[in-house]
């Protein structure tokens, strides 16, 4: 093979004609029109992978409220280089099939600038593997799986949440020396799930703790009785629980329905908002987040109004850590693309590898930066419980700790991130 750079256009191109002589559909594709499109007449197009059903159906569409936020204020401003933002967007489902589908027909046939969605973190390697085909961007937003950084990274993928090692980190060793050395862990039968766990283990053993077990628990999984029963039988010190979206809901009503949440201590490694809205007394143990709408930073009340201006219906009426993850990520992407002055993808790519962000502008306690190695966002990691003291409804959280990037890294991800080379990369401008 020469080592000659193959366009986006030349892959999309070649992958419709085939379908146009193999009968199965037509080119109506506007590449003909690229010179209009140069002097910026046509919109930049975006294509929004949110689930809206399944598993993450919740925080799919919480995920998208975010950037649909971004995406307006940027076109209240004139849009991003005299060029109006367009999105689209489709019910990924939870399901890394449809993930696939959607992604392919995003970037083939709407001919989509970027990508950005995702909370299930098979849903999120699926679209990776899709995008990197053509080197398209794709802003993962809140998928937490450590391998997203690790060993399904990708040259054209940055992700926006924290991960499930960077919130062990913070809550783990500070668990075995004050709570207990014996743990059980409750874990979502995959990727996330499995990664985020072994994270867990490999840091209970480091700070001298024993995992007497590890339950995998299916997906969609509505009755917890069976794995209850091994909790009250094995009598763990602590519980550490990677379970999320609907099976986090219904895990955590028999938990506390049985009472359990005395008997041992549970770490739940990350609780998004939208699976704890509607079910606050449910809530229980230590959790983490990235971010809360009662954190005192500047920036937040601001922030919180014109979400709450934008979405006046939504059925949760603050944003929480999965919407402020949809916003930043689309924020610092079409700021990006207003820096560089162009959507060429490998200057865009080259420009966010190592960005830095001011806690400020974040509205966290900390600095944050993009990991030029991994892609990952490091940023700061809060840990919190259920407030009993709430100043309102919506102050569900007590924000107990906050630890700096530096001391909640995933010191593991570099090692097993490898990023393809730019000149392997497809290079395209919309």
């Amino acid at each position: 093979m020469s080592g000659r750079r193959i366009s986006r256009r030349q892959i999309v191109q070649g992958s419709l004609m085939a379908s146009v002589l193999a009968g199965t559909g037509a080119f109506f594709g506007p590449w003909k029109h690229n010179r209009v499109w140069a002097q910026g007449a046509r919109p930049i197009k975006l294509g929004l992978t949110c689930d809206a059903s399944g598993q993450f159906g919740a925080s799919g569409r919480d995920d998208l409220l975010g950037m649909q936020l971004a995406i307006g204020e940027f076109n209240a401003r004139g849009g991003v280089l005299g060029r109006k933002v367009e999105w689209i967007t489709a019910d990924t489902e939870t399901n890394p099939a449809t993930a696939t589908r959607v992604a392919e027909r995003f970037i083939a046939q709407e001919q989509c600038a970027f990508l950005i969605g995702a909370v299930h973190s098979g849903v999120a390697n699926a679209i990776t593997q899709v995008a990197a085909k053509t080197g398209t961007i794709y802003m993962n937003t809140n998928s937490s799986a450590p391998s997203e950084a690790g060993e399904n990274c990708s040259r054209i993928k940055f992700v926006w949440d924290g991960n499930g090692t960077n919130f062990s980190k913070a809550a783990v060793r500070n668990a075995v020396e004050r709570i207990g050395k014996r743990w059980l862990l409750l874990t979502n039968d995959y990727v996330w799930g499995h990664s985020t766990s072994a994270s867990t283990k490999a840091l209970v053993e480091a700070a001298g703790g024993q995992v007497v077990d590890n339950l995998l628990v299916p997906q969609n999984t509505r009755d917890f009785t069976s794995y209850l029963l091994k909790v009250q039988q094995l009598r763990p010190d602590v519980i550490a629980t990677a379970i999320g979206g609907d099976d986090l809901k219904a895990l955590r009503q028999q938990v506390a329905d049985l009472r359990l949440e005395e008997r041992a201590a549970w770490i739940n490694n990350q609780q998004d908002w939208p699976d704890v809205w509607g079910a606050p007394e449910t809530l229980f143990g230590v959790f983490g987040t990235t971010w809360y709408h009662k954190l005192q930073l500047p920036g937040v009340e601001d922030f919180i109004k014109r979400w709450q201006a934008a979405f006046p219906r939504s059925p949760i009426p603050v944003p929480g850590n999965v919407s402020y993850n949809g916003y930043m990520a689309t924020r610092e992407l079409l700021r990006t693309v207003e820096k560089v002055g162009s959507t060429n993808n490998t200057r865009i790519i080259r420009a966010l590898e190592g960005l830095k962000m001011s806690a400020a502008d974040r509205m966290q306690h900390h600095d944050a930066y993009i990991d030029p190695v991994t892609h990952q966002v490091q940023q700061t990691i809060y840990l919190a419980r259920r407030n009993t003291k709430p100043a309102d409804p919506t102050d569900l959280f007590e924000i107990l700790t906050q630890t700096a990037p530096e001391n909640a890294l995933d010191d593991a991800a570099p090692g097993k991130c490898k990023l393809t080379p730019f000149e392997q990369l497809p290079t395209y401008e919309m």
